[in-house]
């Protein structure tokens, strides 16, 4: 399978004009003066189906070449943009989502049209997806390591870099790697200049060895609050990060809550843990961002509150 070019994102861009949101910019002085950096967060919260993964899913799906069900395996916000995007195409989405799942996401993916199944053994949820395929003839959509959702998750940072000029940094979370990689090819098609840096939980540290020993470290039990970080780079996401990545940033779990709550307190925004993950080298001032224009991707706010809002209302938890 080919590695997607810049030209990919390109031409996802024009794809999803008028079917993505463009998502706003967000500055705030505290954080400026925290980090000793000029700051600008791209507010992919604010997406359709509330994260990233809508672009790159509506990307996948319409180059798809025949009308069969779509398939994919994902108990988060890649879930949801499949059953949205395959809803807008005009196709069937089966979505199967092991456990745990976040009551949300398999709300909002059923609120779309996609039909949910839950494998119940977690271990076995791959070899339940390839059964399903099967199953119902249909064609299967990689949550990350696909040229198609590589390219469309591009768009983000191809966006962010047409509404602020002179960027010297950009940040973004890493999982699976679709949404660095494809940030990789947009932002160094545009300026070979930026550095771009990858931020990763300690508690599922893999992507980082990936790319330190150029092979696929598996994913060993990740212990994260960010669950969106959970994943091993793939195939096509390795190569393209090794080329292109500054560094990493390694975050602790302590430090991921605090730039939720920061976030939330001072900007009034909510967002994942896993967006939380590539604002947190900025509150501890990270050196190598300190007198920079640092660019953040804000991959997502779909975070369950029903217990916030329970104990509001005096219900039990």
């Amino acid at each position: 399978m080919p590695l997607p070019t810049f030209q990919d994102v390109q031409r996802a861009a024009v794809l999803l004009t008028g079917i993505a949101h463009n998502t706003p910019i967000h500055t705030s002085r505290q954080l400026n003066e925290i980090s000793r950096a000029t700051v600008f967060l791209k507010c992919e919260n604010f997406q359709r189906v509330g994260a990233f993964k809508f672009r790159g899913a509506y990307n996948a799906v319409a180059h798809l070449q025949s009308d069969k069900p779509v398939i994919a395996l994902s108990s988060g916000n890649h879930a949801q943009g499949i059953a949205l995007a395959s809803q807008l195409l005009g196709k069937d989405a089966h979505i199967v989502m092991p456990e745990p799942i976040n009551p949300v996401k398999r709300a909002a993916v059923q609120g779309y049209g996609g039909i949910v199944h839950i494998p119940g053994n977690p271990q076995e949820a791959e070899s339940f997806s390839q059964d399903l395929a099967r199953d119902v003839q249909g064609e299967w959509i990689e949550a990350f390591n696909d040229p198609h959702v590589i390219a469309g998750q591009g768009t983000a940072a191809l966006e962010l870099l047409g509404q602020v000029n002179d960027l010297d940094v950009l940040l973004g979370p890493i999982g699976g790697g679709g949404l660095l990689s494809g940030t990789c090819l947009a932002t160094h098609g545009v300026n070979p200049k930026i550095q771009v840096y990858a931020c990763e939980p300690a508690g599922a540290l893999d992507a980082m060895y990936s790319v330190k020993e150029n092979r696929i470290v598996p994913q060993d039990n990740p212990q994260t609050i960010a669950e969106g970080l959970r994943t091993s780079v793939g195939t096509l996401t390795l190569p393209i990060l090794r080329e292109h990545l500054a560094g990493f940033f390694v975050v602790e779990e302590q430090e991921i809550g605090k730039a939720m709550r920061f976030i939330y307190e001072r900007m009034k925004l909510i967002i994942e843990p896993a967006s939380a993950v590539a604002v947190a080298p900025l509150l501890r001032q990270e050196p190598d961002l300190q007198n920079k224009r640092v660019g953040v991707i804000i991959s997502g706010g779909n975070v369950d509150l029903s217990q916030y809002f329970n104990r509001l209302q005096g219900k039990p938890q």
